[in-house]
């Protein structure tokens, strides 16, 4: 039977260690000076980016790797998205020596490291390096380092430098963050400010448009969206839009049955990662933006629309800093549009009260003087034997008439409410011949005679407007003419006694010359006729009748009926 082997003497193990400790002491002695010149190359830098880059390089030329890389970890500690699970991925290598083996080691280990916290037993031995980056109580990613340049395992000494030079990493990235999110404030706080100053000193209609394009740029997205409740269904329609690039999306609406609206409209942020696959959107997202966000635009209890904004995909999701920040830009932006809109409300009501004090000193003053002075001229008349004296006094008093007539046109056309859509049938009048004006180069005098809004029904008042249209468009292409008058009669009668309204659009134009296409004409005919009534031309506003009058007729129903 074998002698069992002597058990090791206790006094020699420990001598083996004291040596085993002595060497690694003198080795790290020795290695020290580059340890201290490799923490000072760390510093702080301009961004994150900037510092791993430096902790990778510098790592691998403290141990001489071949290879290095940091894997940085989720902040939520989701391993999903990224690359393999992690946030972003910084690589080092020695492109005279490292291998396609150093780099799919390093990946692995990385992988390994954020999957299950340690490296893979099937690693070899002395291969590899992984040691964890630390900021604070959190571990922020992971150190790889794979293949020694001179072939050899890697140490106890070099895991040890390692360690010390990720503690130090540590805290630069952690001075790195501290400065990034004071800078990232500070960007959109003078955002939050340079937005208020534009939308309250832009006109209107521009705000949304103003804070589109500054979100987008805070954001380092590639598109920046305004959405605003739709009227009638509940919906958030695009009303401004920047981008890179042509979107497609003003106008868009997101309809009210996406999952996404309610939540907004209750003053909720939505987060989204895949815009063209996640189920809170509900519906057609160009499929080139990647993650999204979009905050409403709250002022008090009161959501006025909605901030959107969507980076490329693939690119990096929003963090909870961003979130915020967003969330708090967004109110801001909210507050400045409520008060652009109250500004330009008070602004309105300014020009309305004018017009409307415009309004009553031309009725009050200027449309009774007139009379007065027609009363005048009416007077002496009466007193005048001269028939050349009565024949133009009789002139003046016609043309104080026509005077009348058109200022009260003009005390109409000040009380209208713009760039509101008039109500009645005046006011659609007046639209027609204000559009007219850019056409022709000058403003068509306008002449209302009788009730004319009470009177005229509203299929008549439909197809008026339509030969109004017509005719002017008749005069703008063919008449060239210097002065157009428009006389909406609603005291005509027609040729059988029944009541009328009549409407006269003269020129002192060209004419109609002969042979020419009457295609405007006939149009103005046919529309008469289907109402009972006609249409025809005469002579114009020119001397001796140059120009055209067109005359459209159409019967109006008995005041009794």
């Amino acid at each position: 039977m074998a002698a069992a082997a002597p058990s090791p003497d206790p006094l020699d193990l420990a001598a083996e260690a004291t040596r085993g400790l002595r060497g690694l002491s003198t080795e790290l002695t020795a290695r020290l000076p580059r340890l201290l010149e490799a923490m000072r190359s760390l510093g702080d830098g301009p961004d994150a980016h900037t510092v791993l880059d430096r902790i990778v390089r510098t790592a691998a030329e403290l141990v001489g790797a071949r290879r290095a890389a940091i894997g940085v970890h989720h902040a939520d500690g989701d391993a999903a998205g990224g690359q393999g699970g992690l946030a972003d991925v910084v690589t080092y290598g020695d492109t005279d020596t490292d291998t396609e083996a150093d780099r799919e080691r390093c990946a692995a280990l990385l992988a390994d490291a954020r999957c299950t916290g340690a490296p893979s037993a099937a690693q070899p031995p002395g291969s590899y390096l992984s040691v964890p980056l630390r900021v604070g109580e959190e571990v922020f990613g992971t150190l790889c380092l794979a293949g020694k340049r001179d072939g050899g395992p890697f140490t106890e000494s070099d895991r040890h430098l390692v360690e010390v030079l990720a503690t130090e990493a540590g805290i630069a990235i952690g001075h790195t963050r501290v400065q990034g999110a004071t800078r990232q404030r500070e960007r959109w706080i003078e955002g939050s400010v340079a937005v208020t100053q534009a939308v309250l000193s832009g006109g209107a209609g521009e705000g949304p448009a103003v804070v589109a394009e500054k979100v987008r740029e805070l954001a380092d997205a590639v598109v920046g969206i305004v959405l605003l409740p739709e009227e009638g269904d509940g919906g958030l329609k695009v009303a401004a839009v920047a981008a890179e690039e042509r979107s497609g999306l003003l106008g868009a609406v997101l309809p009210a049955r996406s999952p996404a609206v309610p939540r907004l409209l209750a003053g909720q942020p939505v987060v989204i990662e895949d815009p063209a696959a996640d189920p809170l959107l509900g519906t057609g997202v160009p499929g080139r933006y990647g993650p999204s966000l979009m905050v409403p635009l709250s002022s008090g209890d009161r959501v006025v629309g909605v901030l959107a904004t969507a980076r490329e995909p693939g690119a990096r999701p929003f963090t909870d800093t961003e979130r915020t920040l967003a969330a708090q830009f967004a109110a801001q932006a909210a507050v400045a549009l409520v008060l652009a809109e109250a500004q330009r409300d008070r602004e309105r009501l300014a020009v309305l009260e004018d017009r409307d004090r415009i309004a009553r000193d031309l009725h009050d003053l200027v449309v009774q003087r007139l009379f007065a002075a027609g009363m005048l001229l009416e007077s002496a008349e009466r007193q005048s034997d001269a028939p050349e004296v009565r024949e133009r006094i009789e002139r003046a008093v016609e043309e104080l008439g026509a005077t009348i007539q058109e200022v009260r046109t003009a005390i109409y056309a000040l009380q209208q409410t713009p760039p509101e859509t008039p109500p009645g049938l005046r006011g659609r009048v007046l639209r027609e011949v204000r559009a007219a004006a850019v056409p022709l180069g000058f403003q068509p005098s306008l002449t209302f005679v009788g009730p004319v809004d009470s009177r005229i029904g509203t299929a008549t008042g439909a197809h008026l407007v339509a030969a109004l249209r017509e005719a002017l468009s008749n005069a703008c292409r063919h008449a060239r003419a210097e002065r157009i008058e428009v006389v909406v009669d609603a005291t005509g009668r027609l040729a059988d006694g029944r009541a009328s309204v009549r409407l006269t659009v003269a020129d002192d134009g060209v004419g109609v010359p002969a042979g020419g296409r009457r295609s405007g004409l006939t149009n103005l005919v046919r529309r008469a006729e289907a109402l009972g009534g006609s249409s025809g031309v005469g002579p114009g506003l020119g001397e001796g009748g140059r120009g055209t009058a067109v005359v459209w007729e159409a019967p109006l129903p008995s005041e009794g009926a």
